[in-house]
């Protein structure tokens, strides 16, 4: 399902072009969405708010269309600042989005869609399956209303919450559009991140667009094996196919790739696992994000010792490759993703 469940049309999510549209059927002037992309966008909260336009022109707005598609349901704060945002959408539906702040950025974590077909063994939101795809508002809207709350709009944007964002490939292209245009939220194209599982024809298509996005692939084990015993989609797009396409991607873009790896005691962090990993990884333009896994609730999978990472770390930097650990945040709110909304929806 791609549409709101609502015959109200949402002003969040339309592009420049549409809004001209929309001000042409209702007979006002063509400046008059220019007015309202930079209200819609700023954000404000209410369409009272949007002084330069005509009181006539706002009750007709309000009357026929809906403003936020998002409304903050719960708010779950970090001692380490992160704040982790269960959203409500117009059909009761409920998704995440996670704000983290840092020393000279800020990053938000959005959502793709409500639930998700992939079934990762590791990933709170796999298990609670799919429901529906997001439309372009209601991803841009999670952005709004955290900046909105914070008072700011975040630097960058990281679609990694709920959901797989390139098997929503129209509203990604589209909100990517609204988050960068200049009469949009003018976030620059290099501050947002796509992360995928391995849709392999996806990212083909994705670098032919030449957006200038970073990519980030969730790869988690360098044998196929053992990632289809994780990850599902690799019985579609194997690593061979997989690699191919992020080489293309490389070349098509000129863009370095993010490998994430989620460290798994006992499954994906031994000495071979290091080495495969090397193999796999050599000659591609990339940077080896290493995640100790959350763990979540009735999963099998254990998180690794710190000094267990960090021999991981020490493997790969030896075989050449280019490696972080991701610094942990809001491990005690459970921000990972789907964890919110699952105990949500068990209350």
């Amino acid at each position: 399902m791609s549409a709101i469940m609502s015959r109200q049309e949402a002003l969040i999510g339309q592009t420049l072009e549409e809004l001209e549209e929309l001000m042409r059927r209702w007979g006002e002037p063509s400046y008059r969405a220019d007015q309202l992309a930079q209200w819609l966008y700023r954000p404000v909260a209410s369409l009272d708010e949007m002084s330069n336009l005509p009181v006539r022109l706002r009750d007709q707005l309000a009357e026929e269309t809906i403003h936020h598609p998002c409304s903050i349901q719960a708010i779950r704060h970090s001692r380490d600042g992160t704040r982790k945002y269960l959203l409500s959408l117009d059909d009761g539906e409920l998704i995440e989005s996670v704000f983290i702040p840092e020393t000279d950025r800020s990053t938000i974590c959005i959502s793709s869609q409500v639930g998700c077909s992939m079934g990762c063994t590791f990933c709170a939101t796999g298990a609670q399956g799919m429901v529906r795809n997001l439309t372009a508002g209601e991803i841009v809207d999670q952005v709004l209303q955290v900046a909105l709350d914070m008072g700011h709009t975040p630097s960058n944007v990281v679609f990694m919450g709920m959901g797989e964002p390139l098997a929503n490939y129209a509203a990604l292209l589209k909100s990517i559009e609204i988050i960068n245009a200049p009469w949009g939220l003018n976030i620059g194209i290099r501050q947002i991140t796509v992360s995928t599982c391995g849709l392999v024809p996806v990212i083909r298509r994705l670098g032919k667009v030449g957006l200038g996005i970073t990519l980030a692939v969730s790869l988690h084990a360098a044998d196929d094996q053992k990632r289809t015993r994780i990850m599902p989609i690799n019985a579609n797009y194997g690593l061979e196919s997989l690699m191919q396409a992020l080489h293309d991607y490389v070349r098509d873009t000129n863009r370095r790739i993010t490998i994430e790896y989620a460290l798994m005691a006992g499954f994906n962090d031994s000495e071979i696992d290091a080495a495969q990993l090397v193999r796999l990884l050599g000659g591609l333009l990339c940077h080896v994000n290493l995640i100790p896994v959350n763990p979540i609730r009735g999963g099998r999978h254990k998180r690794p010792r710190l000094d267990e990472v960090e021999r991981f770390q020490s493997l790969l930097r030896r075989g050449g490759l280019q490696v972080s650990i991701r610094k942990e945040r809001g491990g005690d709110i459970e921000a990972a993703c789907g964890q919110l909304r699952g105990q949500w929806e068990e209350t």
